[in-house]
């Protein structure tokens, strides 16, 4: 009897999961949607025309490398929305691709691209600054 109610509770925490992993999918499907919009509006400032003044356009190339900056954080932020999307989709969200753990739904709340649990994430973060 124990076993049957043991059984479920856990089905019961796996469709909490999927609900919390569901509207965690919906967030991440509207900033990746933010991103391409925003993306693209950078990809228009770049190719717009430059001006004729010199002196302008010294400003303008100055503009366009913080713009193409900015781009390049969002293509990362898009690879990870991308990386995490697919996790979901193939039942490896969140789980902690070190350890292999379950991240705990608060950091997936926090972080909806986390890949790695906090201990993981801490000790990549430490080997990557002593390089």
């Amino acid at each position: 009897m124990l076993d049957g109610a043991a059984g479920r509770s856990q089905a019961s925490g796996q469709k909490e999961h999927m609900q919390q992993y569901s509207r965690i999918q919906t967030q991440l499907l509207a900033k990746q949607a933010e991103l391409s919009r925003r993306l693209q509006s950078i990809k228009d400032n770049l190719t717009s025309g430059r001006s004729a003044d010199s002196q302008e356009q010294a400003q303008e190339l100055e503009n366009a490398e913080v713009v193409d900056a900015l781009g390049n954080e969002a293509r990362n932020e898009f690879s990870r929305i991308a990386r995490a999307l697919d996790q979901i989709k193939n039942g490896t969200y969140g789980i902690c691709i070190d350890c292999g753990e379950t991240i705990p739904m608060a950091r997936l709340e926090a972080y909806p691209f986390a890949d790695r649990c906090i201990r993981c994430a801490k000790a990549a973060e430490t080997e990557r600054r002593s390089r």
